[in-house]
């Protein structure tokens, strides 16, 4: 029994084995429980107002000045008159972590987890015990990828339910249930009429109740007053909760999202004070009638559950690399339960958000959003027991002369897109560098302010966005009474079914809702130009797919209409003959709101999956993939960021773009420092200096790590030394080997030469030494290089030539050669 337990872990884990990542043959051997355990994402980090400038001129070197290698390991010791010392007979603090607003070595990280997981396979055969521990920890994985659906999954119903009943609070309240939403507390009423369903007795309005009359203009000025004060509220709520609890809780969180996936540390945004407060803010910025939406953040809600569970599994809690797997996975959950699309939170985790996706995580994104569109499904937020937040059913297939329009509902989406973009982004930036940044919840109460003033006249602006966007993809059939489907009754009916009904020319309330409409889409791409980016959760989803289902459902009316009128013209006479149900307006306002979101976010693969997930309509793939390439193209054309990536820009967040191509073509001694201009790079010897020379240059310099080499005068790279490493080396020193003074000779030999006797000891670092560092030529190109830091998540690479030290060269040197390159300002490269 145990010869088959083991054969199995076997074949599991060696499939880890293939995809783990690369060896550094530098690195010794560690124990992984010698490390000493991370600092908790769970520390709250207040920087609001604050600039953190990362462009101080001694920063050549790359790494934080406290920052610690923990897989380097002293197993050499420290030797002194012969004698040789482990100094790491007990885990020294510091070790193996990283300062806040950092960047991860991933050789590194994935170098220490290759010898974890060796060791544990090494003790598995020594007894039955270290089997079971070696057979879950190799199963570990899926138990936190289930633990994070299940719990991503509850929050986000809850999340669901919580603001549709604070949206419909501020119109009214269910007298049987205060907690009851309108369309639940109508449900069990048997006083209802099928023209006006959503009116019963259970559910009176704020005039009804304050005044005891529904009619009449003050009823309408009670209502109104009531709505604004509600929508006031809930956003004073929400921005102060923000700024006194979870600074990071503002926003919609997937550019930071993207930029801690690529190894970027910023402690706090991930805590759990960050997903409480985001969680119970989310719910009041979207009652409060804002133009945002939820499912950005429910992505940034998704990770911080991720990022609290891998606390419970060492293997995540201490490995930056290994967490940083489980929050693409997170990424995938948060996208499944925000529209229902668990495939297409996957490709939207793969194509968006993720730097390193490796097929175990794709396997494990697959599960875990499983799990949580199952939980979801499960809490049935939706009360249509789907798990799809816009179920439609078209009944009319598309023509092929229908790709026209769709192609031009494609421009007007790569448009919108880019012309948002340069919109948003200015008005950021004119908050960062104006006083109206100094006043965060003034600017929430006034933005919700005018927002509620102007949206509560015209229907289609009061209600959700959620709603919005169902009523527009709605297809008309006899039970509608929606103004949209006002249309003059026909005497050539369909009798392929009840719900099928020809094309028929618009009536009064058709027209009505047109205009209405019309103004909406101007007062919703004007708004969500100011609101996307202010102190409250905000999500660019709904609000993007609102401005596009607009246009496309205005378009699809037009071409009915036209269509009707018109049927004898060529374009229309060879497919739609008279009293034909020809055109779907609500399949219009699908493919315009993909176009609109795809053109935002250049969004392709994702998109499409995600939006016949969300829908349901499955034979309209052609027309989507038509329309959101259409939009990506244009946009591109005008910009050739998306909205994520250029609010990382704006951030000055160290984010190396792999979508973006290097077409310069400078060398790495173009880039490296230090420049002709400046001092020679500081360096240590393998053999000659003393602890009190080493001290002496820690002292002067403020650089994170010293490459070592042969001699000053060869130049001769040997390798590298980490600045934390060589502190805590000699500290060990001097406390526990008798005899150490500053005098002491310092070695990063393998074989110590012999000493004088009455000398005082030598200390020996060959163990903290990394004996493989990334090293480039002079010449060679920058292109290659930029490949290199991208494919390996470098944050540091050493330029030599015929094998002596000439420079170094960091990912920030990297970022500020590509914006000068760019034309843009090489100090804007800093977190802010």
């Amino acid at each position: 029994m145990f010869r088959y337990w083991k054969n199995l872990y076997r074949k599991y884990t060696s499939n880890n084995d293939r995809g783990a990542g690369m060896d550094n043959a530098g690195y010794c051997n560690e124990t992984y429980e010698s490390l000493h355990n991370p600092a908790s994402d769970d520390e709250l980090v207040d920087i609001a107002g604050a600039t953190l400038d990362f462009s101080n001129t001694e920063d050549v070197p790359p790494l934080d000045p406290e920052y610690g290698y923990g897989n380097t390991g002293y197993s050499n010791g420290m030797t002194g008159n012969g004698k040789l010392m482990d100094l790491l007979d007990e885990p020294v603090p510091g070790v193996g972590t990283y300062e806040d607003f950092n960047t991860i070595d991933w050789v590194r990280e994935k170098s220490k987890d290759r010898d974890r997981h060796r060791e544990i396979t090494s003790k598995s055969e020594q007894s039955t015990w270290a089997l079971l521990h070696s057979i879950s920890d190799a199963f570990s994985g899926w138990l936190l990828m289930l633990l994070i659906g299940l719990m991503s999954g509850a929050l986000a119903g809850c999340i669901d339910i919580s603001a549709h009943w604070l949206t419909d609070l501020k119109e009214g309240v269910c007298l049987s249930g205060f907690w009851f939403n309108h369309e639940h507390c109508c449900w069990g009423s048997n006083q209802t009429t099928f023209q006006e369903r959503d009116k019963c007795p259970q559910w009176q309005s704020w005039a009804e109740l304050l005044g005891g009359s529904s009619e009449g203009a003050a009823a309408y000025i009670v209502n109104y007053l009531m709505f604004m004060l509600c929508a006031l509220l809930f956003s004073f709520l929400a921005v102060i909760l923000v700024r006194a609890f979870a600074p990071y809780a503002c926003g919609s969180g997937i550019p930071e999202i993207k930029t801690i996936l690529s190894g970027f540390i910023i402690r706090g945004y991930l805590g759990k004070w960050t997903l409480i407060i985001k969680t119970i803010t989310l719910v009041l910025a979207v009652s409060s009638g804002l133009s945002l939406g939820k499912e950005g953040p429910l992505v940034h809600v998704a990770c911080c559950c991720a990022n609290i569970l891998c606390h419970l599994f060492t293997k995540y809690r201490q490995n930056e690399a290994k967490r940083r797997e489980v929050l693409s996975a997170a990424a995938a959950v948060g996208v499944s339960v925000a529209f229902g699309a668990p495939i297409g939170g996957v490709l939207f985790s793969l194509e968006e958000v993720s730097y390193y996706f490796p097929l175990k995580t794709l396997w494990r994104s697959f599960f875990a959003a499983l799990v949580a569109a199952f939980t979801l499904r499960s809490i049935n937020p939706f009360g249509n027991s789907r798990l799809v937040l816009f179920y439609v059913e078209f009944h009319t297939p598309w023509h092929m002369v229908e790709l026209v329009p769709f192609i031009l509902l494609g421009i007007f989406g790569g448009l919108w897109g880019a012309l948002f973009i340069r919109a948003n982004i200015a008005w950021c930036r004119r908050r960062k560098t104006t006083r109206l940044g100094h006043y965060p919840v003034l600017e929430v109460l006034v933005v919700t302010g005018i927002t509620a003033l102007l949206s509560f006249p015209n229907s289609y602006t009061r209600m959700s966005g959620s709603e919005l966007i169902s009523e527009l993809f709605n297809d008309c059939s006899l039970l509608d009474s929606s103004q949209l489907c006002d249309y003059n009754s026909s005497e050539n009916r369909s009798d392929s079914g009840v719900n099928t009904l020809p094309d028929r020319p618009a009536g009064p309330g058709v027209y009505t809702a047109l205009w209405q409409l019309a103004l909406a889409l101007f007062f919703k791409m004007l708004v969500t130009v100011v609101t996307f980016g202010m102190k409250v959760p905000s999500g660019l989803f709904i609000p993007s797919m609102a401005v596009g289902a607009i246009a496309g459902r205005l378009l699809g009316v037009a071409m009915e209409q036209m269509a009707l009128n018109h049927h004898d013209w060529l374009i229309v006479k060879g497919w739609c003959s008279s009293g034909a149900d020809c055109i779907t307006p609500g399949l219009y306002a699908m493919v315009g709101a993909a176009a609109c979101l795809g053109g935002v976010t250049r969004m392709t693969i994702s998109l499409v999956v995600i939006m016949f997930e969300l829908t349901g309509g499955l034979e309209y793939i052609v027309p989507l993939m038509a329309a959101i390439m259409t939009s990506k193209w244009v946009a591109d054309a005008l910009g050739r960021e998306g909205i994520y990536e250029a609010h990382i820009r704006l951030n000055g967040y160290p984010f190396l773009e792999t979508k973006e191509e290097y077409e310069h073509k400078t060398l790495a001694q173009d880039v490296m420092r230090p420049r002709p201009s400046d001092p020679l790079l500081v360096v240590l010897t393998q053999e000659g200096m003393s602890v009190g020379e080493i001290e002496g240059v820690m002292a002067d310099t403020d650089y994170s790590g010293f490459p070592v080499v042969v001699s000053q005068e060869s130049q001769r790279l040997v390798g590298f030394v980490l600045r934390r490493d060589l502190v805590i080396s000699l500290d060990n020193a001097r406390k526990r080997q008798e005899g150490v003074v500053s005098a002491s000779l310092v070695f990063f030999l393998e074989h110590v030469p012999p000493q004088p006797f009455s000398g005082p000891p030598v200390v020996k670092l060959r163990g903290i030494l990394d004996l493989s560092p990334f090293t480039v030529t002079d010449h060679t190109p920058m292109a290659i290089a930029l490949d290199i830091f991208r494919k390996l998540g470098l944050r540091q690479c050493l330029v030599t030539h015929n094998g002596r030290l000439l420079g170094i060269i960091t990912k920030k040197d990297i970022l500020k050669h590509m914006a000068q390159m760019s034309n843009r300002d090489p100090d804007s490269i800093l977190f802010n």
